[in-house]
């Protein structure tokens, strides 16, 4: 029984030992500070997890890789979420460009909406080009 507590207790140092060596390394510390870091691995794991899911399913590794698209979408997933996680860690973090996904939207908007209505096509083309002079073409010959 001495040898047990002995081996038990010599555990829970090499333990403790790793746990304050791990408090001081700078990547744990952001580890632990940083939500969006979190938030990021814990997505990355989630979608490892459910890509692992599908692979394992029956089907051959390969062919599920070709041929599943929630399989395919999850393996992106999961590289985007460890990609960020990694700029993160290294400090560097992106910039969010919501102007320009704002100002993307807005003339893909404005595509649809003169692609789809003739009269907002006028009106664009009016207030660009002035408006237009309206005539009928009457023909001087009669059919036959």
């Amino acid at each position: 029984m001495a040898t047990r507590t002995k081996a038990a207790t010599a555990t829970a140092k090499k333990a403790g030992k790793a746990a304050s060596e791990a408090r001081g390394n700078p990547y744990v510390q952001r580890f632990i500070e940083d939500p969006d870091l979190r938030d990021n691995v814990r997505e990355a794991f989630d979608a490892i997890k459910h890509a692992y899911k599908r692979v394992s399913n029956g089907k051959p590794p390969a062919k599920a890789l070709m041929e599943d698209k929630k399989l395919q979408r999850d393996l992106r997933t999961a590289a985007q979420s460890l990609r960020e996680a990694s700029e993160q860690i290294r400090g560097k973090r992106r910039r969010k460009h919501r102007g320009r996904r704002i100002l993307m939207l807005l003339i893909l908007g404005a595509g649809v909406i003169l692609a789809g209505s003739e009269d907002a096509r006028k009106t664009v083309l009016d207030k660009l080009f002035g408006a237009e002079e309206e005539f009928e073409y009457a023909s001087s010959t009669t059919p036959s």
